[in-house]
């Protein structure tokens, strides 16, 4: 493989292309593929004989695994090298996708998805790190990181639609067969777009293992915990357990972190405020688009009675406004700067989030405008923070900030979803999605749904505002040292 030496930085993201390319395809593979995944659950129920938990594992195994891994593997990336652990992964990517064309039962599918949760998170944090660290200007930073994800948001929007069209024609196996193709095209772009990592450039020190062993079993049972919860209710000790464990791991890690010789991950540097702030916004980002995609999908079709068809086209506004919004992205920060920027975009997560609280209730035009403004502040957010996040790091440690911007979101998505399905669970008397509600089961949804609105509203705000006082503290703060 053609291996680039130069380490001058590209003048433009022209210049920049082969490498460009595939990174961009890396962040279509995460979010391709969870979304064009969930259309086919029910086929894949019928093919495999899987049960309704089996079905579960399928999508919640690649999730906890990616995760988990994602802060371990990151810091492993900063010391041997981003750009090796990357390709690995995608070989690993193509290699666990080619598997599935051999899959009998739901056990094997759902061990060729726990691989492919190991290979994104090799691969996913690395592609941001890896376009920031390409360029130098701070422009053609948020540009590359806008251009990337744009690509990914165009995956996450269209997946749903391409994979119902796909089963019309082909087995499900295809839908995660179509991996592979994109693993090849990221080998190819980054072998032959971005150079080795200079030996100066890494990070050091050994790695810590405790720290990796605690920050895992944390991440894990976090992620574990609002999903037992929704499964089995607060009466079982099941999610109970978990939380513990999750909470005596968090304690246990920072302990070993503050004490450690060379942490895992140094607490000093995450309390940077450009890294603290970055993180509560893309946290908050998380809990809202997680939170609120689970109410608008069940109130469209169970309160309004829309079909899944209706229902689809009745998120438009949110796909529309992730799609055109990225061409508005980077000319927004250029007149307003990062931090005011960071600032409106979180801002307007949160508003949405108070407009669907306030008018989900009375018909679609309410919902329509939440799905727009949340993804309007999701479409800044989600370059802003990240790049603000790394821009408060050490640049031999950009990777492991990546993985923290993605473990925040993946955490926070879950307690949306939790926070939401709870209130529902709580309120609500009777199955769910029976048909013929009575005129009691359909006030006691709505108040649901307003419960829940609140709750993420009131979670999204305090995420935001401890974001806030972070980041105007960010300008006076000195620059971070390895």
């Amino acid at each position: 493989m053609h291996e680039p030496t130069s380490t001058a930085s590209p003048g433009s993201l022209r210049a920049a292309w082969p490498a460009l390319t595939g990174l961009s395809a890396v962040f279509l593979f995460e979010m391709l593929d969870n979304s064009v995944l969930n259309v086919a659950l029910p086929t894949i129920g019928r093919d495999l004989h899987a049960s309704a938990t089996d079905l579960q594992w399928v999508t919640g195994a690649y999730s906890v695994v990616f995760g988990g891994l994602m802060l371990a593997l990151g810091a492993l990336s900063d010391r041997v090298g981003r750009r090796r652990v990357m390709l690995v992964g995608l070989v690993l990517l193509a290699a666990s996708s080619l598997a599935t064309a051999f899959v009998t039962t739901a056990g094997e599918l759902i061990a060729v998805r726990v691989a492919t949760g190991v290979a994104a998170a090799m691969t996913t944090p690395g592609s941001m790190a890896l376009a920031f660290r390409l360029f130098r200007d701070d422009d053609l930073r948020v540009r590359a990181i806008n251009l990337i994800s744009t690509v990914g948001i165009v995956g996450l929007a269209i997946g749903p639609t391409v994979g119902g069209l796909v089963l019309a024609v082909a087995p499900w196996q295809v839908l995660l067969l179509v991996n592979v193709p994109i693993a090849l095209l990221a080998i190819v772009g980054i072998g032959r777009g971005i150079a080795a990592d200079d030996p100066a450039s890494l990070h050091r020190v050994p790695l810590d293992l405790a720290g990796a062993a605690l920050g895992t079993t944390t991440i894990v049972s976090a992620l574990l915990t609002p999903t037992l919860f929704v499964e089995h209710g607060s009466g079982s000790a099941l999610p109970w357990a978990a939380g513990v464990v999750a909470v005596l791991a968090a304690v246990l890690f920072v302990l070993r972190e503050r004490t450690a010789r060379h942490p895992l991950l140094d607490l000093a540097l995450v309390a940077h405020p450009l890294v603290s702030s970055g993180l509560a916004f893309k946290a908050a980002a998380g809990l809202a688009i997680a939170g609120l995609g689970y109410l608008v999908t069940l109130q469209l079709q169970l309160d309004l009675g829309w079909s899944p068809a209706a229902a689809s086209l009745g998120m438009l506004p949110q796909v529309v406004v992730l799609l055109a919004g990225g061409a508005l992205v980077t000319p927004f920060v250029r007149r307003f700067g990062f931090t005011r920027a960071s600032w409106v975009g979180a801002v307007a997560i949160v508003a949405g989030l108070a407009v669907y609280t306030g008018l989900g209730t009375l018909g679609y035009p309410g919902i329509a405008a939440a799905l727009a403004l949340t993804a309007a502040g999701l479409r800044v957010v989600g370059v802003v923070a990240a790049t603000n996040v790394l821009r408060g790091l050490p640049e031999e440690r950009t990777t492991i900030g990546v993985a923290l911007v993605d473990t925040a979101s993946e955490i926070t998505s879950g307690i949306g979803v939790a926070v939401a399905g709870t209130a529902l669970a709580a309120l609500f008397t009777g199955p769910l999605a029976a048909a013929g509600w009575s005129p009691e089961q359909t006030g006691q949804f709505r108040t649901g749904t307003v419960v829940a609105g609140a709750a993420l509203t009131v979670l999204a705000a305090a995420l935001v505002g401890w974001g806030v006082l972070r980041a105007r503290r960010a300008a006076v703060a000195p620059a971070p040292v390895a």
